[in-house]
């Protein structure tokens, strides 16, 4: 039989292991910070998002009442769980504010469907229903308080993310009819390069991208080569998530002209209709350099035959946005001023010109116009 002594040199031993194994638990434990989670039982971690900053600040005042709410993350955001994860609503009673929640990503911006109120107390929440990109849940919900003046803010412009890069984006096609001059970059997806017609296509040895004659710039399509089927895939997004966005921003001017407007100076601001927009005769938008246009059109845009729209004093087609549900229709010989986010389909007849983006959730149709994307 051995001594007792033995006995308890094993036993200390095996405790010593023990606390050595623990400390390493621990240790690896304590290097993953305190925004992280355990993950499965491989050993991986999951790093929980943070609400980093937002804007307005905690507890501001004399907030304009055109203001949005706005949160920075720690890591890139779900634009889904965002939806209905961003809320706003008054301190005193709780009303809740209706609302869109643009996610670009780590951004969220909550822009109120009309204006809020003077001189009022809002609380904004994300709860921790609202995930990063990798589906991990907001560490802790974030609330913060501010309140309204009686000042309106400029306008901000519509952020169009990567599809800025495009003078021609749609989903479902790109027709021309000869001839056309186009500048800037053209892409579909997620129909391929077939959908393109009028236009002989070389490719580029790269196999990336392709030239035609009438474009000075490239033509991309989700067929090609990669990263374009990525770059493609995320542009498409980023149009779609710009026409909510320009889509979802409280009005300063309702119903202007029944539906129907021309010979007319528009000053910046958010115009909106229900109906349809026709311009039937020439109109001009004259602000700076930093003013902003959005008009929301519940129907079609259409430009009468030799209509004009021209900007005025340092006003920039970067700044003027036309979202229409609705088909958009440029005449013979009339021209457009701006970035067209239209829902349905898009036309530039023979003679017509556009200086901004076309970027249409289904087909484009260009005959014989010139399209130039502003800057280049």
């Amino acid at each position: 039989m051995p001594p007792k002594g033995t006995y308890m040199r094993s036993n200390l031993l095996f405790v010593l292991l023990l606390l050595t194994a623990c400390g390493d638990n621990l240790g690896a434990s304590e290097d993953g910070g305190p925004n992280r989670d355990s993950g499965s039982t491989d050993g991986t971690t999951e790093e929980k998002p943070t609400v980093v900053s937002t804007l307005p600040a905690t507890n501001a005042t004399d907030v304009a009442i055109n203001a949005p709410a706005s949160a920075t993350f720690s890591l890139p955001m779900d634009r889904t769980s965002l939806s209905n994860a961003f809320t706003l609503a008054t301190e005193l009673d709780g009303t809740a504010i209706t609302g869109t929640v643009i996610t670009n990503g780590s951004t969220a911006v909550f822009w109120p469907s009309i204006r809020l109120e003077t001189n009022t107390a809002y609380i904004a929440t994300i709860s921790i229903a609202a995930k990063s990109a990798d589906q991990v849940a907001l560490a802790t919900q974030h609330t913060w308080k501010f309140t309204t003046g009686t000042t309106v803010g400029p306008v901000e412009g519509v952020n169009l993310g990567s599809s800025d890069n495009f003078v021609l984006l749609a989903k479902s096609g790109i027709v021309n009819v000869p001839t056309s001059m186009i500048v800037g970059d053209l892409g579909v997806s997620p129909i391929t390069s077939t959908a393109i017609t009028g236009m002989p296509l070389t490719r580029d040895s790269s196999l990336q991208f392709a030239t035609t004659p009438e474009v000075t710039g490239r033509v991309y399509a989700p067929d090609f080569a990669a990263p374009t089927p990525t770059l493609l895939t995320t542009a498409v997004g980023d149009m779609e998530t710009a026409f909510v966005d320009a889509a979802g921003r409280a009005p300063d001017v309702t119903e202007l002209g029944a539906g129907t407007i021309g010979t007319i100076t528009l000053a910046p601001g958010v115009y909106k209709w229900s109906t349809a927009l026709n311009i039937t005769t020439s109109i001009i938008l004259d602000g700076s350099a930093t003013d902003v246009w959005i008009f929301q059109i519940a129907q079609g845009l259409t430009l009468s035959t030799g209509t004009l729209v021209t900007l005025t004093g340092n006003a920039l087609p970067a700044n003027v946005f036309w979202q229409a549900s609705g088909e958009v229709v440029v005449n013979t010989g009339a021209h457009l001023e701006g970035n067209v986010l239209t829902k349905t389909a898009a036309t530039i007849d023979t003679g017509g010109s556009l200086n901004g983006r076309l970027l249409a959730q289904t087909a484009v149709t260009v005959r014989g116009a010139i399209i130039h994307r502003p800057g280049l």
